[in-house]
């Protein structure tokens, strides 16, 4: 019988969640009127992200540069944190929810692989507690530039920085959780993989 311990790999949007963070984030922090008015601004890039002349990363990029670049990293900060604790409990499957507790329970490490930033990710999954990987934003000179510290963590990049951050032979089982086809290299990690759980 092995004495190895168990991990759990979760990706956080869409399969703990019911929705994007990324737009009710900005939602969240800017307010319907420039939430609407700043995505009908975007729009043509949009457009061709969903043509796929954009990638995914750089249409994040745009996005988040168009609304927060050149505010204070603490303010920014102190924005997600208010969004971790006040929104996004409220977009939580409860089911997802219940399965993180039962893997803590059984002594297992537990955590999130997301693309959308460590800076609204983290303050909620320390609240659990569970560990943290996710997209970290680029600083400069104390401001937020709305552009990646390094690569957007999706795909292949979240198994990259899984096995930065730990050895995944130390661990069994494995269990991974995840919902779009950018989640499906982590999914490959596992001995228990589970595409769009929770659902029901």
């Amino acid at each position: 019988m092995s004495n190895k311990r168990g991990l759990a790999l979760f990706d956080f949007d869409g399969t703990i969640t019911t929705r994007d963070t990324l737009f009710e984030f900005i939602h969240f922090a800017k307010g319907s009127f420039q939430f609407f008015t700043g995505f009908l601004v975007l729009s043509p890039m949009l457009a061709l992200f969903k043509a796929g002349f954009i990638s995914n990363a750089n249409a994040k990029q745009y996005v988040l540069s168009y609304f927060f670049k050149g505010i204070d990293v603490s303010a920014f900060n102190r924005l997600c944190g208010e969004f971790a604790q006040q929104r996004i409990p409220q977009l939580i499957r409860l089911k997802a929810l219940e399965e993180i507790r039962q893997h803590l329970a059984s002594g297992y490490k537990v955590v999130i692989v997301s693309a959308s930033p460590e800076n609204w990710v983290k303050p909620w999954a320390d609240s659990l507690p569970v560990e943290c990987i996710a997209t970290r934003m680029e600083v400069v000179n104390g401001k937020i530039t709305g552009r990646f510290q390094g690569m957007n963590c999706h795909g292949e990049e979240k198994v990259e920085r899984i096995r930065a951050y730990l050895n995944t032979d130390e661990f069994t089982p494995i269990y991974t959780y995840g919902d779009t086809s950018g989640d499906r290299p982590m999914l490959a990690l596992g001995q228990h993989a589970h595409y769009k759980p929770f659902r029901k």
